[in-house]
């Protein structure tokens, strides 16, 4: 373990486990006092209700119009 607490886990280990680069490992903790590492993937369904709902639908002409305005403000910022 370095002085910073991460820990480094064996490029076997790693594979077997599906982890790459970057991903996410959560420490559970086992009956008895033990640990179990484990790939911290959240079920797609923990997260519903993070986003609220838009108050009315928004007509696709309106998302157009918006995509258009975005681009032309986005242009004229890098001139």
């Amino acid at each position: 373990m370095t002085s910073k607490g991460q820990v480094t886990i064996p490029a076997d280990v790693r594979r077997r486990m599906g982890l790459d680069s970057g991903d996410r490992v959560e420490f559970v903790e086992l009956e008895g006092g033990g640990f179990a590492i484990k790939p911290a993937v959240d079920d797609v369904r923990s997260l519903k209700g993070l986003l609220r709902k838009p108050g009315s639908p928004v007509a696709i002409a309106d998302m157009d119009k918006a995509i258009r305005e975005g681009a032309v403000r986005g242009r004229e910022r890098e001139r």
